[in-house]
């Protein structure tokens, strides 16, 4: 499996999961330049919840949640800001999802990072 369809199996999982959860998916791989893709954003309650989903195929190289760097966090932040003011967005929050498949599937939720 290559890095694209695991990085898309691991954010169907993460849809089905927060589905699960009560929220309801608005929109997925939002771009907003070269550098900045949302994920996944979604509705709970109230709240617009922007989710970076991070997927490995085992542990061995470390939580998939690690490969979430300071850098990557700047350039969704950009993103996200972007996007709230162009739809008028007051109530949000960031949260994060790592998903490892093998030996079985677990599926971590960070909210409000």
């Amino acid at each position: 499996m290559d890095n694209k369809k695991l990085g898309n199996a691991g954010e169907d999982l993460a849809c089905k999961f927060l589905e699960k959860q009560g929220y309801k998916i608005i929109e997925r791989n939002k771009h907003f330049s070269k550098f900045c893709e949302i994920d996944i954003i979604a509705k709970y309650k109230n709240t617009t919840v922007f989710v970076e989903v991070k997927t490995r195929k085992n542990s061995n190289f470390g939580s998939p949640l690690e490969a979430i760097t300071k850098n990557k966090y700047e350039n969704i932040k950009k993103g996200i800001l972007f996007y709230l003011s162009e739809n008028k967005i007051k109530d949000y929050r960031i949260d994060v999802i790592g998903i490892t498949l093998k030996p079985e599937i677990k599926i971590e939720h960070l909210k409000n990072i």
